[in-house]
């Protein structure tokens, strides 16, 4: 059986390469179309304020932030907020995967309303893009790196108890004496001074 440990660098690796996808495709348009004249690839539609929020998600937009800091909070710490943490960034997969499922087919009729009602015309041609399909792909990368992080966190590796706030007060703390011991009270964290 390979060791667990080893899966934690790919794992969250991963998973945050896919929560930057997500956030980044999230932001790009996910539908583009054209009615008689108005077309979205064009700076005249620009004005049409109806028309650019039909083509986004900004659902899609913070559900990739949510991932985003998931992973950050991952990354800090230990046991089973970690486990929690990682359950609530694979929710918000999960919701990433469903919001751009449910835009494939919302978008393309909301922009073909749009560009219909700026143009006057009764046809708009629309299709979803790239855009639309790396923030899908993300998702389900991200999905599948969070339920991996689920499952495998409780064998990762985690920060020493170092990095931890000091839990008592100067009080209770040896005075350091020498060098040596002053340069112990640093490393772990106690202001010598004290």
């Amino acid at each position: 059986m390979p060791d667990r440990r080893r899966t934690f660098g790919p794992v969250v690796l991963g998973g945050l390469a896919a929560a930057v996808l997500a956030t980044v495709a999230a932001t790009r348009p996910w539908v583009e179309g054209s009615s008689g004249r108005v077309d979205t690839g064009s700076s005249a539609y620009a004005a049409a304020i109806d028309i650019t929020a039909a083509q986004e998600s900004p659902l899609a937009a913070a559900l990739g932030l949510v991932l985003l800091a998931c992973w950050g909070v991952v990354l800090v710490t230990r046991g089973a907020v970690r486990r929690v943490v990682a359950a609530l960034g694979a929710l918000a997969a999960l919701g990433l995967v469903v919001t751009a499922a449910v835009a494939f087919r919302d978008l393309q009729d909301s922009l073909a309303r749009a560009l219909m009602s700026a143009s006057g015309e009764d046809t708009a041609v629309v299709h979803v893009t790239a855009w639309w399909a790396a923030a899908l792909v993300a998702g389900l990368l991200s999905l599948v790196a969070t339920a991996a992080a689920v499952l495998l966190a409780p064998s990762w590796p985690e920060m020493g108890s170092r990095y931890d706030a000091p839990s008592g007060t100067a009080a209770d703390q040896q005075q350091p004496e020498g060098n040596l011991d002053i340069w112990r009270a640093i490393d772990e964290g106690r202001d010598p001074t004290e």
